[in-house]
């Protein structure tokens, strides 16, 4: 089985609580802040799952501002990637989530991603986040939608279950 590295930026604690809960659902998963992580702590594990609130509008939380560059340069050879990423729905509905979409466009061609999520069940009006149809990876909205989070984390988990090796 893959070694599981769980990377989140968080602000508020929503996005850290949220990294626990998916932490949760692994066997073998460690727990990294993206304001102290570096690139060497991420290279021994397969499996590298980025999380991230978005702030303002689309913009990704501070916290990956100088790790992402970084990351960015690393050697993604046999490696899987999943996004997840944190959202308001109702007060920025036309950037919704749209944080994990930097994080996308960032390691777009360099990396392999897993883990789109249907936008089928959620309520916003639009989102660079969503790629050909689905999000680039498990949007949550924990201030309107929040009764909806373990349930999309669970459907996403036992999709992620089926790339680790």
């Amino acid at each position: 089985m893959s070694k599981i590295a769980i990377v989140y930026g968080s602000s508020t604690g929503a996005t850290e609580s949220v990294a626990e809960k998916i932490k949760a659902s692994f066997d073998d998963a460690t727990l990294f802040n993206a304001d102290s992580v570096s690139v060497d702590d991420l290279k021994p594990y397969d499996f590298l799952i980025f999380g991230a609130s978005t702030t303002g509008v689309g913009d990704l939380q501070d916290d990956w501002e100088i790790l992402l560059p970084k990351i960015e340069k690393m050697d993604f050879s046999g490696k899987k990637v999943a996004i997840f990423g944190l959202g308001d729905s109702a007060s920025f509905s036309t950037s919704f989530a749209g944080g994990m979409y930097v994080i996308y466009k960032a390691l777009k061609g360099k990396a392999e991603f897993v883990g789109f999520v249907s936008t089928d069940g959620y309520t916003f009006d639009e989102s660079d986040a969503v790629v050909d149809g689905k999000f680039v990876g498990l949007a949550l909205d924990e201030d309107n939608e929040y009764n909806e989070t373990d349930a999309r984390i669970a459907a996403w988990v036992e999709d992620l279950k089926k790339y680790l090796n």
